[in-house]
This record gives C-alpha cells, sequence and structure tokens, in this order.
C-alpha cells in the first residue's frame, strides 16, 4: 500500500499544481497574421477524465499564446464521440477570457469515437463562412488541430482528403493509445510535422511549442521585397505570388498576365469570344442576340423591339424589318395596314371563356386578340356582321350580330367587356350559341341568303360540362366551328368543338402573349373564298361574275331594243319613205 501511495504521488503533485502555471507557453504571445484555428477534440468513453482534462488545460495554455481578435487569430472548438457538438464556433468570441470560459465548462460526450464524422463536420460548418471563417478569397489560412486518444470508428482517409483539398491545413495529435496509421491518414503534409504522438505531459507541451513557432513566423509580405506584381500572399513561414482576376501567373511565379481564354480555341462561340476575367464570353455581332446556350447568336427580332405599327404582322430580316398581311388582303400604300377583307359575307359569333382560370391581365390579352380578328374583316350590316358572347358558370351575350355596323363600334364594344371569372361552361355556351345566338332575332340572315355561319370558340382550359351534343348539333345547324386553345386547354376538347379537318379548324398557343401567331391560321377561314356565301341579292356589282353578267344583260338588251326598232319602222312605213329622194 505504502509503495502505491510513492508510486502516485508525483501525479497527485501534479494535481495539485495550477494548470496554468503547468501549460502556459514560454515566450510572447505570437502576431502570427490572420488565421481560423479550429481544435478538434475526441471526448469518447475511452477518454478518461484525467486525460479529457489534460485536453482541455492544454488548450487553455494555448490560447494565452496567440494572438486572439477578430482580425487576427479567430478559434473555435468542437468536440465529438459518436455525434459531434459545437463548444464555440469561430464567430463567437473575440477575447480570450470568454474562450477560457467555455473550454472549462465543457462536458464529455462519452460515447463511441467518429473522427470521420468530426472532420466532415469541421469541413462543412465550422469553417463555413456563416461560422465565421473568411472567405476563401481573403486567402486566410486555415488550421484544424485534431486531439484523440484512440482508433477511429469509421474511415477517415477520404474526408480527411477532402478537407486538405480545400485549403484545411490539419494537425493531428494522438494521446497514449492514438492509432499512428490513423494519424498520419489525417494529417498533412510533410507527416513529421503535422503528426504528434503525445505520450506524457511534457510531449504535449512539446506539440504546443512548436505549433506556436510555426505560427510565429514572420509574416515575409510585409517586409517588402517580395517582387509580386499583384498579391503577396504570406503563409507560415514561406510566401507565394498571386494575381488579381483575369490574370495567370508568369513563369518567373512574380509577374501577372492577362489570361487569354479565346486562345485556347474551345469556347465555341458561334461569332465572337470576348476574354474576360471569369472566363471566355462569346458576343454576338450587331443585329444578332446571344441564345440560352451562351454560344448561339440569332438574328435579333426588331419586330420585338420596335413600335413597328404593322396592322396584322410584323416580319424581322436582318437590320429592318417589314410588315405582312394575311393571304387575300393587300399592304396598303402607308406600308402598315391592310386591305380589308371584301371577298364574301359572314355571320361571326366568337365564344370568350371568361372563367377564373384565365385571370384579369389575360382577358385583356383576348380582348386584343379578338379586335385584331376584327381588324381584317369587312364589318358592315351587308358585309361580315360580328356578335360576342362570355361564358363561365353562365353565359352572357355581351353583343348581338345585329348591333353594329362598323369595325370601331365592335372593337369598342369589346374593350368595354367585364371579366365574369368563376367556372368552364363551354357545353352550356355552345347550346347558347346554337338556340340564340344565330338567330335571326339577334342579327342573323336568313338561312335562304346561304351567309356563312361561323363560330369560334377561345378557351383556356378544361370544360367543366359536357360539350359533345352541342358541338355536334352546331355542326349540324352548319355553322362552321373553330376552336382556339391557350395554355391548359384539353386539345380533345379543341377537336371535338371544331369542324373538319381538325388541322384547319383547331389552333393552339401556350401562352396568351403569344396569341398573335394564330392569327395566321384564322385570316383565310373567317374571309371566305371569292363567291362563298354571296346570294344574288347581296353580290357586289364590282365582283367579276356580276361583271360579265351584267354585259350580257346589257348586250342583250341593246339586241332587243334593236329588233324591236326595226319593226316598228316598218309597221309604219317609214322605211320605203327613206329611199325615195
Amino acid at each position: 500500500m505504502r509503495g502505491l501511495l510513492y508510486s502516485l504521488l508525483p501525479l497527485l503533485l501534479l494535481l495539485l499544481q495550477p494548470w496554468e502555471t503547468q501549460l502556459q507557453l514560454a515566450g510572447p504571445r505570437c502576431s502570427s497574421g490572420p488565421l481560423d484555428l479550429v481544435f478538434v477534440i475526441d471526448s469518447s468513453r475511452s477518454v478518461r477524465p484525467f486525460e479529457f482534462e489534460t485536453m482541455r488545460q492544454f488548450l487553455v495554455g494555448l490560447l494565452r499564446s496567440l494572438d486572439v481578435g477578430p482580425n487576427a487569430t479567430r478559434v473555435g472548438v468542437i468536440q465529438y464521440s459518436s455525434q459531434v457538438q459545437s463548444v464555440f464556433p469561430l464567430r463567437a468570441f473575440s477575447r480570450r477570457e470568454d474562450m477560457e470560459r467555455a473550454i472549462r465548462a465543457v462536458v464529455p460526450l462519452a460515447q463511441g469515437t467518429m473522427t470521420g464524422l468530426a472532420i466532415q463536420y469541421a469541413m462543412n460548418v465550422a469553417f463555413s463562412v456563416a461560422e465565421g471563417a473568411r472567405p476563401p478569397e481573403a486567402h486566410v489560412p486555415r488550421v484544424a488541430v485534431i486531439v484523440t486518444d484512440g482508433r477511429p470508428q469509421d474511415r477517415v482517409a477520404e474526408v480527411a482528403a477532402q478537407a486538405r483539398a480545400r485549403g484545411i491545413e490539419i494537425y493531428a495529435v494522438g494521446v497514449q493509445r492514438a492509432d499512428v496509421g490513423s494519424l498520419r491518414a489525417m494529417a498533412s503534409p510533410p507527416l513529421n510535422e503535422h503528426v504528434f504522438l503525445v505520450e506524457s505531459f511534457d510531449l504535449i507541451q512539446e506539440f504546443g511549442r512548436q505549433f506556436q513557432g510555426r505560427l510565429c513566423r514572420k509574416d515575409l509580405c510585409a517586409q517588402g521585397g517580395h517582387g509580386c506584381q499583384h498579391q503577396c500572399v504570406s503563409t507560415r513561414g514561406t510566401f507565394h505570388c498571386a494575381c488579381n482576376p483575369g490574370y495567370q501567373l508568369a513563369a518567373d511565379n512574380k509577374s501577372c498576365m492577362a489570361i487569354d481564354h479565346c486562345s485556347f480555341g474551345n469556347h465555341s462561340c458561334q461569332h465572337d469570344c470576348v476574354s474576360i476575367y471569369g472566363g471566355p464570353q462569346c458576343r454576338c455581332r450587331e443585329g444578332y442576340d446571344l441564345l440560352p446556350d451562351g454560344r448561339s447568336c440569332q438574328a435579333r427580332d426588331l419586330c420585338n423591339g420596335v413600335d413597328h405599327g404593322c396592322e396584322f404582322q410584323c416580319v424581322s430580316e436582318g437590320f429592318s424589318y417589314r410588315c405582312v398581311c394575311p393571304e387575300g388582303r393587300q399592304l396598303q400604300a402607308d406600308g402598315k395596314s391592310c386591305s380589308r377583307c371584301r371577298e364574301g359575307h359572314v355571320d361571326l359569333v366568337l365564344l370568350v371563356d371568361g372563367s377564373k382560370s384565365v385571370r384579369p391581365q389575360n382577358f385583356e390579352l383576348v380582348k386584343r386578340f379578338v379586335n385584331q380578328i376584327v381588324d381584317f374583316l369587312d364589318v358592315s350590316p351587308e358585309g361580315t356582321r360580328v356578335g360576342l358572347v362570355q361564358f363561365s358558370s353562365r353565359v352572357r351575350t355581351e353583343f348581338p350580330l345585329g348591333r353594329y355596323g362598323t369595325a370601331a363600334e365592335v372593337k369598342q364594344a369589346v374593350l368595354a367587356v367585364e371579366y365574369m371569372e368563376r367556372g368552364t361552361m363551354t357545353g352550356l355556351a355552345l347550346r347558347h350559341m346554337v338556340e340564340h345566338s344565330f338567330s335571326e332575332a339577334q342579327g342573323a340572315r336568313p338561312r335562304a341568303l346561304n351567309v356563312p355561319r361561323v363560330g369560334l370558340v377561345f378557351t383556356d382550359g378544361r370544360s367543366q360540362d359536357n360539350i359533345s351534343v352541342w358541338a355536334a348539333r352546331a355542326k349540324e345547324e352548319g355553322i362552321v366551328m373553330y376552336a382556339v386553345g391557350v395554355g391548359k386547354a384539353v386539345e380533345e376538347e379543341l377537336r371535338e368543338i371544331a369542324s373538319e379537318p381538325a388541322e384547319l379548324h383547331v389552333s393552339y398557343s401556350p401562352d396568351f402573349s403569344t396569341m398573335t401567331h394564330l392569327l395566321e391560321n384564322l385570316k383565310g377561314s373567317i374571309c371566305p373564298e371569292e363567291g362563298i356565301g354571296a346570294g344574288t341579292e347581296l353580290r357586289s356589282p364590282c365582283e367579276c361574275e356580276s361583271l360579265v353578267e351584267f354585259q350580257g344583260r346589257t348586250l342583250g338588251a341593246l339586241e332587243s331594243l334593236s329588233q324591236k326598232h326595226i319593226l316598228w319602222v316598218r309597221g309604219c312605213g317609214l322605211e320605203g319613205r327613206r329611199r325615195d329622194p
């Protein structure tokens, strides 16, 4: 028993000494320049209380040798066992006293030894800018000191290599039972300067002295004479030159020259390549725009960038544009407006979806689209008549076929239409059109005049009622049906509404803002071919067939008058008298 007491006496004396006296590193506090330093402390159950206390006091003593501050050395501490716990992050404290207080309050986790997990946490969290690490562009060294007492229970080599690749310098310190192979797998090269196996208290003091010596080397950049053209980057005991963005270090490792990224020949630019600090950038020649792929160029669509004033359609052509008109209509002298559709007569009813899914701003686009249709019609009581019906959960006639006699009146009425919202009862709207909109009471011309009846349904979604019966009924009644769908319109419903062939009677646009291209599909349909729907009573005297018929009738009338004149002369005996002298 006495022998045991004598053997423990040195240890007891050691415990009675102040820890700060034992671990206070010799020499003044070093000025290492800015540094982000994170201690990764093993607090697994294999670390006995006395050993953990050794690590605790080692940290306190090492802190007292560092130049701690927001612009100098920032310190963070994490402990780990089967899990990882942040004692305090890099941004937490700027005073050494606060750090010491937090270290003394640490309670060991006393579980497994997941060293790889701790390195992963240090790399992704502890050294993040959010936790207080300075950003990579600041070139502040990042140092991790891992203190452990045993063999890791997870893999450390791969995650440690990732941490080193991110610029983290790792010191691996093993206490007594630590596995040397694991320490070497974690540490940065050269290993003889970054791996320490501590078998006694004196050796942990020695690591502290060596670590302090490396941190306190002079800042060679601050001394001048480095010769760097742009930037001097100081590391412990050495320095290297760096260049500003867009430049690269020359062969002398001091001068900087602009990087010509385009000279590498891999930029794939269709037109021109311009070298900037971030790499090659493609640019297009005048009159072209860069496509989203960042390489290809497309002739600029001037029609989208200028107020072209084209009535129907604007076509970009390189550095200029021109206006075009739909087939059957001529471009006027002003180069913008088109002649009106005058080849036939149509009773046109527009069924416009006013459901909630359309939304107010898109409904205004629909009204503008309707007025573009009206623009190329010869609206008049004798020409084309236009009616408008809006539908949602109910149906409302905005104005019937017989109400307005000019295009200006129709367009003004369209702009005054108020958005209904609510549901989408397309079937109910078709029934209203068949039973009411094309009645003579609503302004449709009698069937005997053979004026074509055209229905155009505009919708953006699926109908909430059945459309089959009244879509078929409309076509049975001789109404030529067109279906225009936008956005989430259902193709099957559009085809069921439209007349055959569907390719000529169904139009679709994915977006309300791009509907204008549908006018091209509708122009030849709403403007009938010459002679169609032109009954005798409504035929224009200027049409070719009318002129031929007029000429024939005139010649016949003249011939009849001539014959009658001859008979009258003979009957009156005037012929013989005319021959006497």
